[in-house]
């Protein structure tokens, strides 16, 4: 029976393990040690992020330090996690000669968390494997997974989540509110399970290791061997740590290079959600650099920097085909993200650009989401819609769909301005009322509407909006919201009991539009 290494490298700190996940991968690929089952803890409680993933955008970072959180990113690719004491990490980096793979894809995935299903099946439950990378027990997610190859080795990893702090991962994270809707479900709580839920008692940890290993053993018909690191793993080891602990690995997405111009744009795929940071220069109409991170899965793992240096220098109106191009003349994959959804990304941001030339500022710009238009039928608009959260707290008007301008607050600003541009202002009270809002829009045949919401509620809700046919303009929150605060579902009821800053100099812009069409605006014209 083919014999495995067996390796217990027990809790380190988020560095040391992304160190020594480099050194075991390196080790394997040059074949100096066997193939390897290995478990691994955190101490102190990390946030990681995907290989693919910018921090500031998944990371509520402030929160972290402050709670000594260890921030890190991973060798894989996938959404961010938040690791404690209380989940075990187990990986599994081997050849891929062994299994006669030339890639690693989600078939062979589904066979390697099998091993872990088999474990928790001998603990006494019962779960399933779930594409594209998640285990879970009655729908809900008790081990995640994901993998990065080196040459002719792979690296294949997930947590199990034994016992969790469900509290603290909402906090220190800001993926988790903009997956939810895409597995329908209403919060992170209901989303995750653990050992100690579904056994109403938590196994010891040694019971647990020793049931992934026979998962292991049985699945691949092979004997696990204790054994240490080997000499070269300590090597490559100690050579590599300083570089994970450095803000040029941790801060490796920060920024695009190459121009001053940079727009941005989110857009949710099979495959993951897809963010894209476009350094674009106007006058010649091309891309300067382009910075795209997100939750998917590429393989190899440096397909998406060679993707972004493909596309530097790439005149806008063929950055489809470049991409195609790209795809088609290599052997990189991104499953889940067809080409065609990369360009639509990058144009989504492209698309602001020419919201500049319509007299936006660049911060302008970059604060408005489109939905089935372009700007441009801004001159259009009949209706504005006013979020409910926007009005004081203690405003008897919270939650009323209109206001009474008492001239409190910008709200009966807004409204006094759209009826002066003769547009009807509507407050919406709850998404439901936002949802009946727009049908009654629709059904009347209205025409395109001016509202207010933060990123990640578009991003959430967009094909909720885009089921709707009706165009649209939305503009960005101008303050900290309830996925910040991790009060979405309040807000969703129409209960969010804190206050929220529309770009109301922004909305007022906007509303300047109305009455002509853009050569005939005032605005227009100075800008031009």
């Amino acid at each position: 029976m083919t014999a495995w290494r067996l390796l217990d490298t027990g809790a380190r700190s988020a560095a040391e393990n992304m160190a020594l996940d480099d050194a075991l991968l390196k080790a394997r690929s040059g074949g100096a040690v066997p193939n390897t089952l290995r478990f691994l803890q955190f101490s102190p409680p990390a946030v990681l992020v995907g290989y693919h993933q910018d921090v500031e955008q998944e990371v509520r970072e402030n929160y972290c330090r402050d709670r000594g959180i260890d921030i890190n990113r991973r060798l894989t690719g996938g959404g961010t996690i938040y690791f404690d004491r209380s989940q075990l990490g187990w990986e599994l980096i081997a050849s891929k000669e062994d299994f006669g793979l030339g890639r690693v894809l989600f078939p062979f995935f589904e066979k390697i968390c099998g091993a872990l299903i088999a474990a928790l099946a001998e603990l006494g439950i019962h779960a399933q494997y779930r594409f594209k990378n998640d285990i879970e027990v009655g729908g809900r997610k008790i081990s995640g997974t994901g993998g990065v190859e080196e040459a002719d080795a792979f690296l294949f990893q997930g947590t199990l989540l034994m016992d969790f702090d469900v509290e603290s991962m909402l906090y220190a994270l800001r993926v988790p509110t903009e997956k939810l809707k895409a597995k329908e479900i209403s919060s992170a709580r209901d989303r995750v399970t653990c050992l100690k839920n579904e056994l109403g008692r938590l196994p010891s940890l040694d019971d647990v290791k020793a049931a992934i290993a026979r998962g292991f053993s049985k699945t691949f018909g092979v004997e696990l061997e204790t054994g240490g690191l080997h000499p070269l793993e300590e090597e490559l080891f100690r050579e590599h740590l300083d570089y994970y602990t450095s803000e040029d690995w941790v801060y490796a997405q920060a920024a695009p290079s190459g121009g001053q111009l940079t727009l941005r744009s989110a857009r949710n795929t099979p495959g993951g959600l897809v963010r894209t940071a476009v350094s674009y220069d106007p006058e010649k109409e091309r891309l300067n650099s382009v910075l795209i991170t997100g939750d998917f899965f590429a393989f190899p793992a440096r397909t998406i920097y060679d993707l972004e240096v493909y596309l530097k220098g790439t005149p806008r109106d063929t950055i489809a085909e470049r991409i195609r191009e790209f795809f088609n003349t290599t052997d990189c994959q991104v499953p889940g993200v067809p080409p065609d959804q990369f360009a639509a990304a990058i144009d989504q941001a492209l698309i602001k650009a020419d919201y500049m030339g319509m007299g936006l500022l660049h911060h302008e710009a970059d604060a408005v989401f489109t939905i089935n238009t372009k700007l441009d039928e801004i001159a259009r608009i009949n209706t504005l819609l006013i979020p409910y959260c926007s009005k004081p707290t203690d405003c008897e008007f919270r939650n009323e769909k209109t206001c009474s301008l008492c001239g409190g607050c910008g709200v009966g600003e807004l409204y006094a301005t759209a009826q002066r541009h003769g547009v009807e202002p509507v407050s919406i009270v709850n998404f439901e009322d936002l949802m009946a809002t727009l049908r009654k829009l629709e059904n009347r045949k209205a025409g395109p509407y001016l509202g207010s919401c933060c990123e990640a509620f578009f991003i959430k809700h967009e094909e909720d909006f885009r089921s709707i046919d009706l165009p649209g303009v939305l503009v960005d929150i101008d303050s900290s919201t309830c996925y910040d605060l991790g009060l979405e579902r309040e807000a969703k009821r129409g209960t969010f009991e804190n206050q929220t800053r529309l770009k109301t100099e922004l909305i007022a812009k906007l509303l300047q539009l109305k009455g002509g069409s853009r050569a005939e605006s005032p605005w227009v014209q100075r800008a031009t």
